[in-house]
């Protein structure tokens, strides 16, 4: 008789029969399955004994708490346990190539969170007197200059906290520019490739969005555009590389019809880590533009974190840009311009977006990124993003459909359609396949100009060989979508969760933990 491991396996097992052994733990070799914490614990136990309170009268003013807090105890082996396992079970940027696309998931160097924990940034606190942060003070200034100079603007609004936060602002800056010429403009156009926040921000700011088409290449429709400006048309929200991943050409002729007409341009600058160092928006007639900090220059990105989304200005905007913001005083201090000073320094301020200056810990990296590379290394930065992702775009024509491969070199990300797969496969098949290849899927079904878009942006931050790699995995799932193989249609198979129905999960999702009633005897 054969010995039985912990796991369930005997040497003569097959895999299929590893599987159903299995299934009593969920465990799948060093992949262990992780109950809820409240399913570890219980309420009833504390991992730590503490001596019964004193009595004594609090001055909650009513407010105590009245019933059990419903917490679950465990010791601390138990607690460390369950968030290491549940860490393993995400992807990070730190074990892979990271190819979501216009979300430019790159590496961020370590230089930088060094910085942003120094003495003096990391214990900063908003409240402090202006004349015990100088220090602070100044890195924002030192930033703020250097996106001045990179994008060729005017000035630039430090505060807004990311970039469809940036978007309100440039936005309002607009609508202040408008109404202090006494003007009713009620129409914001948006190109079919702009970012889908851009429709959003305009609506939420008040005004009526109106499409404008892309031409078959993937670019705005010109033509279109000029047909379509007048005296209602308070200016266009374009969005630069568009998320089709090509480069807007024509904005400068754009800017200048737009201009002609009495409005503004916004560019939307998420995707400004594919032309910084060598485009600068102003000089192509742009009047706002955010960058988001934690896309172009390094600093962390996504998992509900803080961002960061500056906002340059035209010299016709920056009069109405928010408050506040950091000027240099004729003595060489630094001082906050806020609503005590606002009526001398910044008589046409359209007000406050946040409550504060903006994102500290964002501005040190940025700036840490920024002044390590130098402008040199900053247009070296653009170049690498737009060779990675040509590499991609090319290396795999005759597996996957480009819908604009002809429409000239892709900026830092590839665009591919799910057009020619076998009947019934789609992109959420390659995307579920390459999880089991060891990656994050791209972005799916986005831009939704293309059918079953798959945008893959590698960044500038990998190596030939990571390309290399990744290319061979997501040809080889492809390859099996146009062959019909059917185990793709239930991958993947080798991670945490196998397909979810994503329909229901997004229409019923579980976000609650709830203790299971106990079976009651029949009396």
């Amino acid at each position: 008789m054969s010995t039985v491991n912990a796991s369930g396996w005997r040497p003569e097992m097959g895999e299929s029969d590893v599987m159903v052994a299995q299934t009593h733990t969920g465990n799948r070799a060093l992949m262990l399955e992780e109950a809820l914490i409240f399913e570890i614990g219980n309420a009833h136990t504390t991992g730590v004994d503490f001596d019964a309170a004193p009595k004594v009268q609090t001055r909650l003013g009513g407010l105590e708490r009245r019933s059990a807090i419903g917490l679950p105890g465990l010791s601390e082996p138990e607690t460390v346990r369950h968030y290491t396992r549940l860490s393993r079970q995400n992807y990070a940027i730190d074990l892979g190539l990271f190819p979501l696309g216009s979300c430019t998931m790159k590496h961020n160097p370590r230089l930088n969170e060094k910085v942003a924990r120094m003495k003096g940034f990391i214990d900063v606190h908003p409240l402090q007197p202006q004349e015990t942060v100088q220090g602070a003070l100044q890195v924002i200034n030192e930033l703020a200059f250097w996106l001045i100079d990179l994008t060729g603007m005017h000035g630039v609004a430090m505060s807004p906290k990311a970039g469809a936060h940036g978007e309100l602002c440039g936005i309002l800056a607009i609508k202040a520019a408008l109404d202090a010429r006494g003007e009713d403009r009620p129409v914001i156009l948006v190109p079919e490739s702009a970012h889908g926040t851009n429709p959003a921000t305009a609506a939420f700011a008040g005004f009526s969005v109106e499409n404008i088409p892309a031409t078959p290449e993937g670019r705005v429709d010109v033509a279109a555009l000029k047909a379509r400006l007048g005296p209602d048309v308070a200016g266009v929200m374009i969005t630069n590389p568009n998320t089709c991943g090509l480069f807007e050409r024509d904005l400068k002729t754009i800017s200048d019809a737009v201009h002609a007409a009495g409005g503004y341009v916004y560019c939307d600058g998420a995707n400004f880590n594919a032309i910084v160092g060598r485009v600068r928006p102003g000089d192509l007639g742009v009047d706002a533009m955010h960058i988001n900090l934690h896309k172009t220059f390094s600093t962390p990105h996504g998992g509900g974190g803080p961002g960061s989304g500056p906002v340059v200005l035209s010299e016709a905007l920056s009069p109405y840009g928010p408050i506040p913001f950091v000027a240099k005083m004729p003595g060489g201090s630094f001082k906050l311009v806020e609503e005590e000073s606002a009526g001398e320094m910044h008589p046409e301020t359209f007000g406050r977006m946040t409550a504060f200056h903006g994102q500290m810990g964002m501005f040190t990296r940025a700036l840490a990124y920024i002044m390590s590379h130098g402008a040199d290394g900053l247009k070296q930065v653009a170049e690498d993003a737009v060779l990675n992702a040509n590499y991609i775009l090319r290396s795999l024509e005759g597996t996957l459909e480009a819908p604009f491969g002809a429409s000239g070199p892709c900026m830092h990300e590839a665009l591919f359609t799910d057009n020619g797969l076998a009947e019934g496969f789609s992109t959420l098949d390659i995307a579920k396949g390459l999880i089991d290849e060891g990656y994050h899927p791209m972005t799916v079904y986005f831009p939704l100009v293309v059918h079953g878009a798959m945008l893959v942006e590698p960044t500038e931050t990998e190596s030939k060989a990571a390309l290399d790699q990744f290319i061979g995995a997501l040809r080889s799932v492809a390859n099996r979508a146009k062959q019909g193989d059917p185990s793709l249609k239930s991958a993947p198979h080798f991670a945490p969760r196998r397909r979810l129905d994503e329909t229901l999960a997004a229409r019923k999702p579980v976000l609650v933990w709830k203790e299971a009633e106990l079976p009651v005897a029949a009396e």
